[in-house]
């Protein structure tokens, strides 16, 4: 896999790697041994891919995993903004490399690309402080297969009828990554790049269901406040949700 010439002027870095464990973990190793990037890492596979809450992201060949390593990429406080810029550019990139499937690809809260009603990537943001505040944003993409055993329904790329190469989606990515976060300039545009998702939202108006660890909420998508959170449209008003797994997009 190679950047895009656009990253390598941003002076962005790159390890190409077989197989690891995890590229988000490798990519903290890197922050521990004082790399301060931007770097990406690649792998064509990962023998312990992991989603959010630890869930395991099955990591066979042929799909896409690359995580992106940030220091200092904006205060604390507003790192969490990152999920909705990594979205977009990973968006930017499906579209550029599968044109003809670019209506069908919608951002759901807080950080999967669907295609249509059913799961193609997912987002793992991680971060630590190790005398400098690191951010690492995995990806992981179906280019051409997916798992068949999850509670909610997933695809590929090349099951839609486009064919796109782990190599041109990622070199795709880091190009899109360069152009959102020069959009989100560290917080400060933060509400062009709320507005930009929100186009491109999956079930926005919609009846949905939210699963919180103790509970279930159940109203109407009725967008993001100022800081990213879902703002879920119930009977006696309109509540916040900072975290939370969403049900009830099509299949899902």
């Amino acid at each position: 896999m190679q950047l895009d010439p656009t990253a390598r002027r941003a002076g962005v870095k790159h390890i190409a790697l077989q197989t690891v464990g995890s590229t988000n973990a490798e990519a903290l190793q890197q922050v521990r041994r004082r790399e301060r990037g931007p770097l990406w890492i690649t792998a064509s596979s990962q023998t312990a891919g992991r989603g959010r809450r630890d869930n395991v992201w099955a990591s066979p060949p042929g799909n896409l995993y690359a995580s992106l390593l940030l220091t200092e990429p904006s205060p604390k406080a507003l790192a969490p903004q990152l999920a909705f810029v990594a979205a977009l550019a990973l968006r930017d990139a499906l579209v550029d490399c599968a044109p003809r499937l670019a209506p069908l690809f919608k951002l759901k809260w807080p950080n999967d690309i669907l295609l249509g009603a059913d799961k193609l990537a997912g987002i793992l943001i991680e971060g630590e402080s190790v005398g400098v505040f690191a951010v690492v944003i995995g990806f992981g993409v179906n280019c051409v297969s997916h798992p068949l055993d999850t509670s909610r329904p997933a695809t590929n790329l090349q099951l839609a009828g486009a064919p796109v190469s782990p190599d041109a989606l990622f070199a795709a990515l880091s190009a899109a990554m360069v152009r959102r976060m020069a959009q989100w300039q560290s917080g400060a545009g933060f509400a062009s790049i709320r507005a930009n998702w929100l186009a491109c939202a999956a079930g926005l108006g919609e009846e949905i269901c939210v699963r919180l660890p103790e509970r279930e909420l159940r109203g109407r998508f009725k967008g993001l406040d100022e800081a990213g959170r879902l703002l879920l449209e119930q009977a006696d008003g309109v509540v916040s949700v900072t975290a939370g797994e969403v049900f009830g997009l099509g299949g899902s």
